[in-house]
């Protein structure tokens, strides 16, 4: 298993071929002038320079990110499908109400895109390793569009609304694992596939900012149902986006022969696999367990705005300010700071990345607590080195199941912190809840951190090299 050294992004990831038998140079060769450098393998469009011009400047960080085209298409298709997912959810809900008049209804169509996830996650899991990666985004993309177009249908009871609601968060894991894994594919395994990742987390921040606003003002000139056709638009688009901008690659594993009876096995036995090894659980959990506490302020920022007398205003503000704090470290970090460097601080950001809660405990005013909870947005920037970490750990079959997997339970840990933290809120005060969900998730969080030290490649081989060779001195 690859160690979790983060790799330079020029770095190949397999064997060198063997240098070509090139006889010595005769005297008169060493005379001829120099042709210049050599294209890049990361680079195939470069071209050397002519006699006496300078090399050709190559992109970096995020720049050279964009400059791959199958890239683009994937961004582009992830900001249309996002924004349309968006738009949706807030347009469901509002239609739920309007022909129910329940709010809990209504709010169970908000939980609904979080619950499903566990379950698509866990068992479609080995759709993404079992069949090609261009086939399987287009058809998930196609299927959420017929779940949606089927919402628009005045006949469609509210069961069936709900229902398929569930469907298309089911769906979800499979598509974002996909796309994940086949991010690799696209940008290699090194530090540009980390920056794409960290890109397509940036959208997802922003669309939480942008896509509520944009469906909001929707919302105004259109009818709930059409606003939901927005999201069928974007749906199909995507999977355009995704059919005709990105390469066909086969399918990473290679048995089953896509027979659909076995699907169910290979899921289950890839997330047997993922989760057995100890080194891949420990990276997974520290995906998952900073994000269920750090969860808290956000599904509390109603009662907690209501608690310190602020306006609607105030309360939007809270709600945006977790997201533009990860924003701004996550553009921070992953264009002025290398790829060693992103790998040293994952550790020790991660471990303090939930002490700004602790300031709820003053029970702070709108000021110091949008500080706070920029500052704990900011504290997310850890996840850019253990992407790489991640991906270095899970060996390449298994890579599809295990981002589907690590998808399907950060949504799910997500959800259930929203629903402890509510639940806690009902026997004490909001402030305690969330000064406690910053505490305990530091404790939980700092003894993953060991684990994840213990996990490291590097340290158990020295560690078993150091243990060889004292048996070795003892033997004497």
């Amino acid at each position: 298993m690859p160690t979790d050294s983060p790799a330079p992004a020029d770095t190949p990831r397999t064997p060198p071929a063997p240098a070509a038998q090139v006889p010595a140079p005769f005297p008169e060769r060493a005379a001829l002038p120099d042709p210049g450098p050599a294209p890049t393998l990361r680079d195939p469009d470069a071209r050397a320079p002519g006699p006496g011009g300078p090399p050709p400047a190559t992109p970096r960080g995020y720049r050279a990110v964009f400059a791959v085209a199958e890239f683009r298409a994937v961004f582009a298709a992830h900001l249309l499908s996002l924004l349309g997912v968006v738009v949706s959810e807030l347009a469901l809900t509002v239609l739920v109400y309007d022909l129910t008049g329940s709010p809990l209804l209504s709010a169970l169509t908000f939980a609904l895109g979080l619950l499903p996830y566990i379950v698509g996650g866990t068992l479609l899991a080995g759709v993404a390793d079992r069949y090609p990666a261009r086939r399987v985004l287009v058809v998930c993309d196609l299927l959420c569009a017929a779940c949606v177009a089927v919402m628009l249908v005045p006949a469609t009871p509210v069961a069936g609304l709900l229902a398929l609601r569930c469907l298309v968060a089911a769906i979800a894991p499979v598509f974002t694992g996909t796309r994940m894994a086949a991010l690799t594919d696209i940008l290699g395994e090194g530090d540009l596939y980390v920056l794409g990742r960290s890109l397509l987390r940036i959208v997802s921040q922003s669309a939480m900012l942008i896509g509520f606003g944009a469906g909001g003002m929707l919302l105004t000139v259109l009818s709930p149902r059409g606003a939901i056709t927005v999201t069928v638009v974007t749906f199909l688009c995507s999977a355009a986006l995704l059919r005709f901008g990105t390469q066909d690659r086969p399918a990473r594993a290679t048995t089953g022969g896509g027979a659909g009876g076995t699907l169910l096995k290979e899921s289950l036995s890839g997330a047997r696999l993922v989760l057995g090894d100890r080194r891949i659980r420990a990276l997974m959990l520290l995906f998952w367990l900073p994000a269920m506490f750090v969860v808290a302020p956000e599904a509390l920022a109603a009662p907690y705005a209501d608690a310190i007398g602020a306006s609607p205003a105030a309360l939007g503000l809270l709600l945006c300010a977790m997201a533009v704090g990860h924003i701004g470290a996550e553009l921070f970090v992953g264009s002025a700071l290398s790829p060693r460097n992103r790998s040293r601080i994952v550790l020790p950001v991660a471990a303090v990345g939930l002490l700004p809660l602790l300031v709820y405990a003053a029970r702070p005013g709108l000021p110091l607590a949008l500080a706070a909870l920029a500052l704990a947005g900011a504290g997310a920037a850890y996840v850019i080195g253990l992407d790489q970490w991640f991906v270095d750990a899970v060996p390449q079959e298994l890579r599809g199941r295990a981002m589907t997997l690590l998808t399907a339970g950060l949504m799910t840990v997500q959800g259930l912190g929203m629903a402890l933290a509510g639940l806690a809120a009902e026997f004490f005060p909001v402030h305690q809840v969330v000064a406690g969900s910053g505490i305990i998730g530091t404790v939980c969080t700092l003894l993953l951190v060991v684990e994840v030290r213990r996990t490291d490649p590097r340290r158990m081989s020295y560690t078993e090299e150091r243990d060889g060779a004292d048996r070795h001195v003892t033997s004497r």
